[in-house]
């Protein structure tokens, strides 16, 4: 019996950021985006994760601020380079940072708010991709640096999962090599025992 949606995952794919053009969700298909990623795994219902749109105005200043926090950080730089940061959040039609909030709680420790971060931003690519979008989840130098997450709007206890750009695919993308799965598997053999 086929199956849509495991025949949508065995094909899944992240569109190279070179791929995704105009047009974009609209607001609605947004919202609807970001509704659909909000239904991840939350131990305790902390919801330690929010969404920030990035759109062209903002990409624009973020991107001038980031060039030149990149080069604070790095010195000089060829205009190459510069260009790359400036439109780091240009590359889609809009771009939607997850930013994992984490909350002091007595049973649920912080790595796990922040795999519940990252699921979302994984349930933020298979919308996009559901409604025929193409998105790409990416991370960036910004992600470990404090000035970096200020310029992006995050607090300093804040941190980016990632920033999912979201268009349409100016092609099919071809696949790549998958992992083998069976390198990847055992079966319980008891205590590690270093």
């Amino acid at each position: 019996m086929d199956n849509p949606v495991i025949e949508y995952l065995k094909s899944r794919r992240s569109v190279p950021l070179t791929m995704i053009r105009e047009p974009g969700p609209d607001a609605a298909q947004l919202r609807e985006i970001m509704q659909i990623a909000a239904r991840s795994p939350d131990h305790g219902r902390l919801e330690p994760w929010r969404f920030i749109i990035y759109r062209e105005a903002a990409g624009r200043e973020i991107g001038e601020k980031l060039a030149a926090r990149a080069q604070e950080l790095n010195g000089p730089m060829s205009e190459e380079q510069i260009e790359r940061e400036r439109n780091r959040l240009l590359r889609a039609p809009v771009a939607v940072g997850v930013v994992a909030v984490t909350r002091a709680h007595d049973t649920i420790p912080a790595w796990e708010q922040f795999l519940s971060a990252g699921a979302v931003a994984m349930n933020l690519v298979h919308a996009a991709n559901a409604l025929g979008f193409g998105a790409n989840w990416v991370t960036g130098w910004y992600s470990d640096d404090e000035k970096g997450r200020a310029i992006l709007g995050l607090s300093p206890e804040e941190r980016m999962a990632g920033i999912v750009h979201i268009g349409s695919r100016a092609a099919e993308v071809p696949d790549r090599p998958r992992p083998d799965i069976d390198k990847l598997v055992s079966e319980y053999s008891g205590e590690y025992e270093g």
